[in-house]
This record gives structure tokens, sequence and C-alpha cells, in this order.
């Protein structure tokens, strides 16, 4: 029975999140309703990370086992052409070995929050970017940013509903610069907790506007406390970009 590792790009803004629910689409569903399509097997497909409704990817990795043995390519390009319409399309697909677990094999997971920063309102990027109208310096978010680089408790940037055993987590790369209009927040870590991007990102628009400063971030993460953080940035900005293995 092979093992099948894929590597997904989506857009979430149609989809209730990656896992599979009673309250809408999700993208499992999608993915495991293709592959039922493609061979009329019913697999569980695990994924690398769950990300939340309106959460995209550009790196997600899944793993599923199959009783029959079709060609990798094969399962890609029969998967891609079951997905549609549905935003979702398999960029790689090959055959990994029995061991190997999307989730728990992974080293690192990388994501990308984009903030859009101008007056106008977005267009073509709507449900794609965080607007935000008040001129943002991204040199001071960085600068803030980095308070929140290395081992910590993350607690005031973890949502109440967080599932995780612990609150400690290694941030290994938080970093933030501006492309144009936009401004991407880089952040990369081996795992993240429950909405711990987005309300980092939540946070660091305030020292973007010179509300805050690199202490008032310092301040807030050793208070170990949600409610002294900053409000939780929507998921149309962010992306799961990379994982790691």
């Amino acid at each position: 029975m092979p093992r099948y590792r894929l590597v997904l790009e989506y857009g979430g803004t149609p989809f209730v999140g990656w896992q599979r629910q009673d309250n809408g689409p999700s993208v499992q569903a999608a993915l495991e309703e293709a592959i039922f399509r493609f061979c009329q097997e019913r697999v569980t497909v695990t994924a690398s990370g769950r990300t939340d409704a309106g959460v995209h990817a550009l790196g997600q990795v899944v793993h599923f086992d199959l009783a029959k043995e079709p060609p990798a390519e094969r399962v890609r390009e029969a998967l891609n052409y079951h997905l549609q319409p549905d935003p979702v399309a398999v960029l790689v697909a090959d055959v990994a070995s029995p061991e190997f677990h999307a989730r728990l094999s992974a080293t690192s997971r990388a994501y990308l929050y984009r903030i859009l920063n101008r007056r106008p309102p977005p267009t073509v990027e709507r449900n794609r970017v965080w607007h935000v109208q008040a001129p943002l310096d991204a040199e001071a978010m960085h600068h803030a940013a980095q308070a929140l680089v290395g081992h910590h408790d993350f607690t005031t940037f973890r949502a109440s509903l967080c599932q995780a055993k612990s609150a400690e987590k290694t941030l290994d790369r938080l970093d933030i610069s501006r492309a144009g209009e936009e401004i991407h927040v880089n952040a990369r870590a081996r795992s993240f907790l429950h909405h711990q991007v987005r309300n980092m990102v939540g946070t660091l628009r305030l020292a973007g506007e010179g509300k805050w400063n690199r202490a008032d971030v310092e301040n807030a993460l050793a208070a170990r406390n949600r409610s002294r953080g900053g409000p939780t940035a929507p998921p149309d900005g962010l992306y799961l970009v990379e994982v790691r293995y």
C-alpha cells in the first residue's frame, strides 16, 4: 500500500478551513472527494497543519495511503482534473516512505502575511491581503518583531480555543519588509499556536502606526495574557508558504 505525498496550493476564501467540518466546504473534503472520484477509494488525508477559514496555502503538504498503486504523476493530473472548479491544485505528487507523516515529520513551517498598505481598497487582490489604510512603518514593525524571536511562552498570542498542550514555542524568524504598496511579514518556526501569526501581525500593526514600540511588545509577551496583545489580523492575508522535512 503506497503512501503518497502531495504539495498543494489553494485559495482559502470559499472554505471553512483545511479540516473537514459539517458547517461548510473544506479543503480536506474537496481533496478526499477528488481521490474517491479518481480511484473509488475512501481515504483520510493528513495535512502538515490545519489552516483556518479564509487562510491560503502555497505549499501545504499532505499524505494518504492507497490500496492501488497508480504512478505519482497520474495521481497529480487526475486529482487536478477532479478538483475543478475548487481553487485547489496539486503542485507535486510523489511516493513517500511508509514512515513519512505530513504533520509529525515536519521540522519547520513558514508563513507569509500580506498587508496592502494604501488608501484605495484591493480589487484583484480582494480576499488575498489585509487592507490597512493608515501608513505603516515597516522598519518599526520589524524592530518590534525581533522581541518575539526565540523561545518564549506565547500565551499572549494564542487563541482562546488553542488545543496545544503548551504555549511555549521557538520562533526562528519574524521578518517584516515593504514591497511597494505591500508589507510582508515572514514567520518560520517548527510549529505555531492557533492564531499565533495573525495575533502577532495584529499586534505589530500597532508598532507600524507608531502606537506601540518594541518595549510594548516585550511587555505584552511577558504578560502571558491574550488581552494584553493587539487584535487578531484577518485570515485574508495569511499564506502557508513552505513546510520543511
